[in-house]
């Protein structure tokens, strides 16, 4: 039930994003990212493709405090740095207590980009965080720039 969480929010999310932004049909080919071109006299809309991370809690979860409180800080310094360097548009943690803890939002070009980032993180590599990588497409400049 856990693992299908991920899949239902991100369905939800998009048909609301598709729902408000567009009254047009969005026709693209997620191979190519660009939008098909003559398929009918409608304008196409351009797509953008980012990268959603759904962190999970990891099997090493039994850090002494300390321990804990310095791979956090590691982790929050990590999420900064991203965000100044424009690779990471939104983080934040779930509200509830199972498995699935939090979510990025990468731009980055393609997934070894955003493997290479997520890698990088204090608490990933420590193992308190696992993930789980998914493209995702939006209406360009609909939601970030």
């Amino acid at each position: 039930m856990a693992k299908l969480m991920p899949v239902f929010l991100l369905a939800v999310f998009l048909t609301f994003v598709i729902a408000t932004f567009s009254s047009r049909t969005l026709r693209f080919t997620a191979e190519q990212n660009q939008p098909v071109a003559g398929i009918d006299a409608e304008p196409q809309v351009e797509v953008k493709q980012y990268w959603m991370v759904f962190l999970e809690a990891g099997p090493n979860r039994g850090q002494d405090a300390a321990s804990t409180a310095l791979i956090q800080e590691k982790h929050i310094a990590g999420i900064r740095k991203m965000a100044a360097d424009g690779k990471l548009l939104a983080a934040g943690p779930f509200g509830h207590a199972d498995s699935l803890r939090g979510i990025f939002i990468l731009n980055c070009k393609d997934s070894l980009e955003a493997v290479s980032l997520i890698d990088s993180d204090t608490a990933v590599m420590t193992g308190r965080l696992t993930y789980t990588i998914k493209p995702w497409w939006t209406v360009k400049n609909c939601l970030f720039r």
